[in-house]
């Protein structure tokens, strides 16, 4: 079972692009810490996120995380994880994994810490 959940801070506001054939696509990135007990450290791990929407989608969820995913906003992320391949402009062939999006919940703003 291909299954990913992530919940941390977005990297920076959501980026949509809109296709022609009426799709649109919302990436943005997101940073998820962990305790690392070799280092007695948080770390932090950055996770890349897509999001698709298409004219006959309800929930237009591209659309969702382009208006409302913002910078330093916790959000929670359901999907699963998809890679690209390409060969670059030199010949080498390059991979990335991301999270392609089933849902996008906001869990609150960067804001949030400053009031308490």
């Amino acid at each position: 079972m291909n299954s990913a959940v992530i919940v941390g801070r977005a990297g920076q506001d959501a980026e949509i692009k809109y296709y022609e054939s009426g799709r649109s696509r919302a990436t943005f990135s997101v940073a998820v810490n962990r305790w690392d007990s070799k280092t007695k450290s948080n770390v932090t791990d950055w996770f890349n996120v897509e999001a698709w929407s298409s004219p006959e989608d309800r929930r237009k969820l591209a659309d969702f995380a382009g208006n409302y995913v913002k910078k330093g906003g916790i959000v929670a992320v359901d999907g699963r994880i998809t890679s690209n391949k390409w060969q670059d402009a030199s010949g080498e062939n390059r991979e990335r994994y991301l999270i392609s999006a089933s849902d996008i919940r906001l869990l609150g703003s960067k804001n949030d810490n400053e009031m308490q």
